[in-house]
């Protein structure tokens, strides 16, 4: 139980590097300097007020000097890289572990991408690019791939093109079906590094889960009336979500029909 707490722990201290990334990226500053401070009032964070989970819920989600209230996403993005950190861990350490080391690396890039993407509707192809790079880099030890070395690795640089190049096609249809960006580039690029790590195989689970997903939370917010059937809502993070199921538990869809 102790191994699981300090790995949950571990995920939770990387979480809040992911959250140094993803203001910084956003605010376009260095994410090495200066060390962490208030987005407010811009004091520097004391370690003892920078410690994962726990000194948001001592300061009551507030900065200890000017009393700002921290947005809750920070302490969310804790948590949620605390728990993919240490499922991930149960699931393949013993099975595999540098697929394990690479998975998770993906994950944490994915969690940064679908945050980014939330907050302004923007995908930076920068990450995307480094899912490519991860993706191929890790393909020796990809359990979605088959065969010797060389053939992982070929299945990883196909996904690349035929997973960009399916959501360019889409990308296509859409703009001439309903005369406006309906896909945008960042998809494009962001699906060419997912298909890096699912392989020419996956890319039809990744377009069906994500789109599943994304219908649903569309009709959601309808529901809610805090959106119309013509708002634009991010689709990075469906992207993200499908990709994360897909690498946490490997299977193909259409077996599910079979």
């Amino acid at each position: 139980m102790s191994i699981y707490l300090l790995i949950f722990f571990i995920g939770t201290c990387i979480g809040s590097f992911l959250n140094v990334v993803i203001y910084r990226s956003i605010k376009g500053i260095s994410i090495i300097s200066p060390p962490s401070f208030c987005p407010f009032c811009k004091t520097p964070i004391k370690w003892y007020d920078n410690i994962p989970v726990f000194s948001y819920i001592f300061l009551g989600g507030k900065c200890r000097v000017c009393l700002s209230s921290i947005p809750i996403k920070y302490l969310i993005v804790e948590l949620i890289s605390g728990i993919l950190t240490l499922i991930f861990y149960i699931k393949w350490w013993h099975l595999n572990y540098w697929w394990f080391f690479g998975s998770i690396l993906i994950i944490y890039l994915l969690v940064i991408i679908s945050v980014i993407d939330i907050e302004i509707m923007m995908l930076s192809d920068l990450f995307s690019y480094l899912l490519a790079l991860l993706g191929l880099i890790f393909s020796f030890s990809n359990p979605m791939f088959e065969g010797v070395f060389h053939k992982k690795l070929l299945s990883s640089f196909l996904g690349i093109f035929l997973g960009a190049g399916f959501m360019y096609l889409l990308m296509v249809l859409a703009k001439f079906i309903y005369k406006k960006e309906a896909v945008g580039e960042g998809d494009v690029f962001l699906m060419g590094g997912i298909g890096s790590i699912v392989g020419y195989s996956g890319i039809f689970d990744i377009i069906f889960i994500s789109s599943f997903l994304g219908t649903i939370y569309g009709v959601y917010l309808i529901i809610l009336k805090r959106a119309s059937k013509h708002s634009a809502i991010p689709f990075g993070p469906f992207l993200a979500i499908a990709c994360t199921i897909k690498i946490f538990h490997p299977f193909e869809i259409y077996s599910i029909f079979i």
